[in-house]
């Protein structure tokens, strides 16, 4: 068995859900960190699934020292556990957590679309207008991991739009477990079409210059989130802590 970049897996391991390093840019241990973070993110490593070390190694082709770093740093962010003498876990979802984030990141977009909707230029209007049409496209093709990515784009570009350079890091950083929950609900029958109506109702707000009515369509889109996941807690316990 070989992995997408033709390293050998050992027999009767699980396939691992790995992006080559090649993929992405910096260290080795940066290029390790961001593959499996892709993977955890996509949920190609599922919450609580054991993250085993020398699988890793094989399935990049790289030794445990750029593995083990990357792995500490997922520790960090709360994307991993590790128990000394039991193994490595992914992290399971904390609806807590999730609440939590949840609010902050409500708050940071909120005042991201009232400081924006009168100032918005012709040309960031342009940038959301073909975002969507994109958005319109994958939701026709029901191409879930394409319309996720678009919709991760849109709100980057509002938040980048703001003119302060660090509030698109640091809503990445609070929202970095729901990104990973939305994963869940996005391919729920209607989900990408009703996301792409409240994406539209937020890009009319801007585009008429009209701060309350954004920040209304805002907040109605960001409290969907836990209308679809708070039920998933009770309906898929084995996902959360």
């Amino acid at each position: 068995m070989v992995s997408e970049n033709g390293a050998k897996l050992q027999e009767g391991s699980i396939p691992v859900a790995l992006k080559s390093t090649d993929n992405f840019t910096g260290s080795l241990a940066n290029r390790v960190y961001l593959s499996l973070k892709d993977a955890i993110l996509t949920l190609g490593y599922k919450p609580g699934q054991t993250l085993r070390k020398q699988q890793v190694c094989e399935a990049l082709g790289v030794s445990r020292s750029p593995v083990s770093e990357a792995i500490a740093r997922l520790a960090g962010e709360g994307l991993v556990v590790i128990m000394p003498q039991a193994g490595t876990y992914v992290a399971k979802f904390s609806m807590d957590e999730i609440r939590e984030s949840a609010f902050l990141r409500e708050a940071l977009e909120l005042a991201a679309v009232e400081h924006l909707a009168p100032a918005i230029t012709t040309d960031q209007i342009i940038q959301l207008r073909r975002n969507l049409r994109i958005q319109a496209a994958l939701v026709e093709d029901g191409d879930v991991a394409g319309f996720y990515e678009m919709d991760a784009e849109m709100h980057a570009l509002i938040m980048g739009f703001t003119g302060f350079r660090r509030l698109a890091k640091l809503a990445n950083t609070v929202w970095l477990q729901v990104s990973r929950a939305r994963r869940l609900i996005l391919p729920e029958p209607g989900r990408l079409s009703d996301t792409l109506a409240e994406h539209r109702a937020i890009f009319e707000a801007l585009e008429a210059g009209n701060a309350r009515a954004a920040r209304k369509a805002t907040r109605h889109h960001l409290r969907q989130l836990l209308t679809y996941l708070e039920p998933l807690e009770e309906t898929r316990p084995d996902l959360f802590s």
